[in-house]
């Protein structure tokens, strides 16, 4: 085969994590860019600004402060440790969360940019037909927010299946639990092993490509329906 057994594990762990931390981010970052598209209030622009920070800080420098926040001695790992979860570093579920916190903004941004464009006349007209908030953001924002959906869905899967610094921080590099593509191979280069690392680098160049071919041609064909 072309890709060991420890390849291909990473591989299945890498889509795992992904896919969780997608879903994750639909969850929590959908209503944070509603909140951040209406909202009025002061904590606007430091939220923004704490929700862009994975963008330009460097991933050593959160991971760092994740690997203390979830240790034994920090205070989310205090608090993990008293509900009996022990602590989140070196953990698929630590993964998973630095994962999260490193994406956020790959899913909020363009949710959020779709939520501005809509305006406030769909909005206008959903409570002229005495429709409930709740029924407004299901039937009527969501729909209408789907192209900025669909882009954060695919940015968010395709950067974490892409990220190196923070996983390695805060997951380690344990077979089979942590180990994702990246730090694989990052293990093939530092065994010199090059052409085990060039084969799983061809596969990881191939899928980022083929996701930003799917972004693209999504977005043309919306802009060629909506005119």
């Amino acid at each position: 085969m072309l890709l060991t057994d420890s390849d291909l594990q990473a591989i299945w762990l890498t889509l795992k994590v992904a896919t969780l931390t997608t879903v994750i981010l639909a969850v929590i970052g959908t209503p944070l860019a509603w909140w951040l598209a209406r909202t009025r209030s002061w904590l606007k622009t430091p939220v923004a600004t704490v929700v862009a920070l994975p963008i330009v800080l460097p991933p050593s420098v959160l991971g760092f402060y994740l690997l203390v926040l979830m240790g034994p001695n920090g205070p989310v790992g205090q608090w993990t440790q008293a509900l009996g979860l022990g602590t989140l570093p070196f953990t698929f579920s630590g993964l998973v969360v630095a994962s999260v916190l490193y994406s956020l903004p790959f899913m909020v941004q363009p949710v959020h940019n779709a939520m501005e464009a809509m305006g406030s006349r769909p909005l206008e007209v959903a409570a002229s037909l005495r429709a409930s908030p709740l029924d407004t953001f299901f039937n009527v924002v969501l729909p209408l927010c789907k192209p900025g959906l669909i882009t954060g869905g695919i940015m968010s899967f395709a950067h974490t299946v892409g990220e190196f610094g923070v996983v390695l921080m805060v997951g380690g590099n344990i077979p089979g639990v942590t180990r994702v593509v990246s730090v694989q191979i990052y293990d093939h280069v530092e065994a010199l092993e090059y052409a085990e690392a060039h084969r799983l680098a061809a596969v990881m160049l191939g899928f980022s490509f083929v996701c930003l071919l799917a972004l693209h041609l999504y977005n043309q064909r919306g802009r060629r329906s909506a005119t």
